[in-house]
């Protein structure tokens, strides 16, 4: 991005499109828990056939493992006490098998299930780079990159336990309760009542836990994104230059420090939290047992109905069967409850308004001939996300462009001058829709960039600007990402036509050499002629060079313009210039100041006015002896 411009959002009028085809969303809209629970099912929608066998397998196999109470009853009442052992070998038989059955169905319902919570977090994370991918660039330039990664990597992650096993884990041990109550019941309802007694208190103790942790796991994660950016800010090798010349090595180590040492506390608190009251629910849930052998002896001792050993024996054993998935659903209920806080991010960047979007009925041009048009041109800031688009009596702000007229034929070449933050950016940023006009319209070819498809656009329009931008990759591959099927013959011309083909060719490793991060590996100059090279493959007929030689010295940027010479033949060129040594040769010349076309003409007839152009050529003059 340049450093002369402002980055501001426009103003759009446009739905935003929603995760989901034909559902509009906004931020806020599902904050409600039931609107959100709704929404986390729909994630699984797709994979309901499947959920479908895991529900089946779950429930064969609580069916299963009910039958084994009853069947260790008939050992102890029957098979024992009359020395039937034939009757006692089927009995362990059908135990064993029992348990047998009751393991494979486990394993098959983690496989399922698992695939299909890993599927529906592989659905999320696409979901939410796709709809990053398709914000503006105002968004960008207000969010922190470690903020972003964040969110695709430490909520989604946080997720997994959540996704790939509540499910199952809820019909599982729902199945089991029900399956369990009903046994229960058929032996001695008397005794199901006492283990069922204290029951709701414990589902309201475990819902209040929830709603605490799912409060700290909101400040949790926000400090976890906050660690994250601090890292990618600082641990960047811009980041690593900039600590060490500034000697702020230790502040930034000790900022991390305090950083990390906040999410330590959150960490302990969220595990921390309710951690009492749920253990006081496994004691009493523990200690049933010996109650329910206590209510059995005094029923006795008093006269009341007597109980079989057979049967005690089998109601325990029917009582654990329901205890162990009681607190694991109490506990499934916790961790949905801290979950909701990590879907509530994931859904906030789902949520996110499209500022720019496609047509449904957008053009698409075979071919660009490159003529660029702009039509009483405004654009203004976002006064949502500019505090200072009111003054105090309530009025809008300046535009940062207002009533610009330019046309550029195809094959032409326009240069646009003026002072810091005049708009030219901004301006060149209007062609491939990096931002949406407010006011007038840009038309590509006679038909509105806004009407037009985004292939048509990103086929018909390169910028090769100050900021060059290269992957931690080889050259050859940074090369074709902007033609993935170049051949090899291919990118050495481009590369000799960028003047840099032999100083790759002189690398050890040629054209396979890794770049390293952002390109550090190479200098400002060898950067920009990598990246015209990178447009050449590309070939547009509409070219923006944006500062693309300001931060060069003199004789490397002699280099560069001969690469962007070779680049702009026989295409429409817009020059965004900083040195106007480099716009002398441009077939017109637009001076912008305050967002209005101040100025235009040749340099010639420029000079010849003696406005403000001619004064931006005498600076030029003044400061070229100590550049």
């Amino acid at each position: 991005m340049p450093h002369d411009e402002p980055t501001p959002a426009p103003l759009s009028s446009q739905p935003s499109p929603s995760l989901e085809p034909g559902r509009e969303s906004a931020p806020g809209r599902e904050s409600g828990e039931p609107r959100q629970l709704r929404r986390i099912l729909r994630l699984f929608r797709p994979y309901r056939g499947r959920l479908a066998v895991v529900g089946l397998l779950v429930c064969a196999a609580s069916l299963v493992s009910v039958a084994t109470p009853f069947l260790l009853k008939e050992i102890l009442d029957t098979a024992i006490p009359e020395g039937r052992t034939g009757l006692l070998s089927l009995l362990a038989l059908g135990m064993i098998l029992s348990a047998v059955v009751t393991s494979v169905f486990g394993v098959l319902q983690t496989l399922i299930s698992t695939t299909v919570g890993q599927q529906v977090m592989h659905d999320l994370r696409t979901a939410v780079y796709g709809r990053l991918q398709r914000m503006s660039l105002a968004f960008f330039t207000r969010t922190r990159t470690g903020e972003v990664q964040s969110r695709i990597a430490n909520d989604i992650g946080g997720m997994q336990a959540t996704v790939t096993s509540t499910a199952t884990s809820l019909v599982s041990n729902l199945t089991s309760v029900i399956a369990s109550v009903v046994a229960m019941l058929a032996l001695d309802w008397r005794l199901t009542a006492v283990s069922l007694l204290l029951l709701p208190l414990f589902v309201w103790i475990s819902r209040r836990v929830g709603r605490e942790r799912k409060k700290i796991a909101t400040e949790r994660q926000k400090q976890m994104a906050a660690m994250a950016a601090t890292v990618t800010e600082s641990l960047s090798v811009s980041g690593i230059l900039l600590g060490r010349t500034m000697g702020r090595s230790d502040s930034l180590t000790r900022t991390f420090a305090d950083e990390s040492a906040e999410l330590v506390r959150l960490e302990v608190r969220s595990n921390m939290a309710g951690r009492w009251r749920m253990a006081v629910i496994t004691v009493v849930m523990a200690a049933m047992p010996a109650v329910i052998y206590w209510s059995a002896g005094l029923a006795l001792e008093f006269g009341g109905p007597s109980v079989s050993l057979g049967t005690l024996v089998a109601f325990v054993s029917l009582q654990q069967g329901l205890f162990r998935p009681t607190v694991s659903l109490l506990s499934t209920g916790v961790q949905i409850q801290t979950s909701l806080a990590l879907f509530q991010r994931i859904f906030e960047y789902l949520d996110l308004p499209i500022d720019i979007t496609e047509r449904p009925d957008a053009l698409r041009l075979d071919q660009v001939k490159g003529e660029v048009r702009f039509e009483n041109v405004e654009f203004r800031y976002d006064d949502q996300e500019d505090p200072g688009a009111h003054d105090g009596q309530g009025k809008r702000s300046a535009a940062i462009l207002d009533g610009i007229d330019i046309t550029i034929p195809a094959g032409g070449s326009l240069a646009v001058v003026g002072p810091t933050g005049s708009g030219k950016s901004t301006l060149s940023y209007l062609v491939p829709r990096l931002y949406d006009v407010t006011g007038g319209r840009v038309t590509l070819d006679g038909v509105d960039v806004r009407d037009l498809d985004f292939d048509t656009l990103a086929r018909a329009v390169g910028i090769v600007s100050q900021e060059t931008y290269l992957f931690h990759a080889t050259v050859a591959e940074n090369l074709r990402f902007a033609k993935p099927d170049a051949t090899d013959e291919e990118l050495v011309t481009a590369a000799r036509a960028a003047q840099i083909h032999d100083h790759i060719a002189s690398l050890p490793d040629g054209y396979d050499t890794i770049v390293g991060e952002r390109g550090h590996r190479f200098s400002g100059g060898e950067k920009q002629r990598l990246a015209i090279a990178r447009t050449i493959l590309r070939d547009p007929p509409v070219l923006i060079l944006d500062e693309a030689t300001s931060a060069l010295d003199t004789r490397t940027e002699h280099a560069v313009q001969q690469a962007i010479d070779a680049l702009s033949a026989n295409r429409t060129t817009l020059t965004i210039a900083h040195r106007l040594s480099t716009v002398r040769g441009a077939d017109q010349i637009v001076v912008l100041d305050g967002g209005r076309v101040v100025e235009r003409g040749t340099h010639a007839e420029l000079l010849g006015q003696g406005g403000r152009y001619a004064a931006l050529v005498r600076r030029d003059a003044q400061l070229e002896p100590a550049g």
